[in-house]
């Protein structure tokens, strides 16, 4: 059970790649707890993976999330919004929005990134 869940949150998280508004971490995360459960080899390997390796790394040792990270998480978050003013989408809908956005986006902002506190 806890490999197929990590086999889909990787799945997830390269869809996220992609498209801006898929995230791609938190699918990242689930995946290395499931495969920590579940496959020492897929674990590894994700571990080792040149691109996500470092993401999770940097969050399960330091509670860090990159520069970069942040910048394409915040970019993802307007244009979500952005899209549904663009759609007409009901102004309920969209203050429901902002608000969910806006504690996600406050949350990642505060965390601290790579070039804070050491290694």
């Amino acid at each position: 059970m806890w490999r197929g869940f990590g086999l889909i949150c990787v799945m997830l998280a390269v869809v996220g790649v992609a498209l801006p508004l898929v995230p791609t971490t938190p699918f990242l995360l689930l995946a290395a707890f499931a495969f920590a459960r579940s496959s020492p080899r897929l674990h590894a390997w994700l571990m080792a993976h040149r691109q996500f390796g470092p993401l999770i790394r940097n969050w399960r040792d330091h509670g860090r999330i990159d520069r970069k990270s942040k910048f394409f998480a915040v970019i993802a978050m307007l244009s979500a919004v952005a899209i549904s003013l663009w759609l007409g989408v009901s102004l309920a809908v969209i203050l429901v929005q902002v608000f969910v956005l806006s504690v996600v986006a406050l949350f990642i902002l505060t965390r601290p990134d790579g070039s804070e506190g050491g290694p």
